[in-house]
């Protein structure tokens, strides 16, 4: 099993601006389409939830940019759990470009932090992360080396020997 959730995608002109590179906001739907998938294959029980009257609520979000992506670029969006806590989770998102020699390159890293509440709109209060959702992450806690920070520019994902 891979060490993270991940969803492949295709980048199409509808999601590059005027100059031809990714709309920094796509990135940002991404993170969140992934994170739905995840539900959608590995929690459906919490998306019943969700349909009852669990609130997933994103407290914070966030990208850095290392190299720019263009339409027909293919991606890997890459979810780890970073942190979980009694109500809240933390995810990091790697996107890696997969070029056609078979090469990956990371593009960008995202962080995003999540909090579970329930109760009406007017009255929502924490509550703790579901134990179904703590389950189906426990596989994908982030175990990066000591000293491993965030890269400055492209960073080769793997290396063809």
């Amino acid at each position: 099993m891979l060490p993270y959730f991940e969803i492949r995608h295709l980048v199409g002109f509808e999601e590059t601006n005027l100059v031809g590179n990714v709309y920094y906001v796509n990135y940002l739907r991404w993170q969140g389409r992934c994170r739905e998938m995840f539900l959608r294959e590995l929690a459906p029980e919490v998306l019943a939830d969700v349909r009852a009257d669990l609130k997933l609520f994103t407290l914070k979000v966030d990208c850095e940019f290392f190299a720019e992506i263009t339409a027909f670029d293919e991606l890997s969006i890459r979810m780890r759990l970073e942190d979980l806590t009694q109500t809240q989770v933390g995810f990091t998102f790697d996107y890696v470009r997969l070029d056609q020699d078979g090469s990956e390159v990371l593009v960008a890293r995202g962080r995003q932090r999540v909090a579970c509440m329930r109760g009406p709109n007017n009255d929502t209060r924490p509550t703790r992360v579901p134990e179904p959702l703590r389950r189906a992450l426990e596989p994908y806690a982030t175990s990066r080396p000591a000293g491993a920070g965030r890269a400055q520019q492209p960073v080769p994902v793997t290396s063809e020997a």
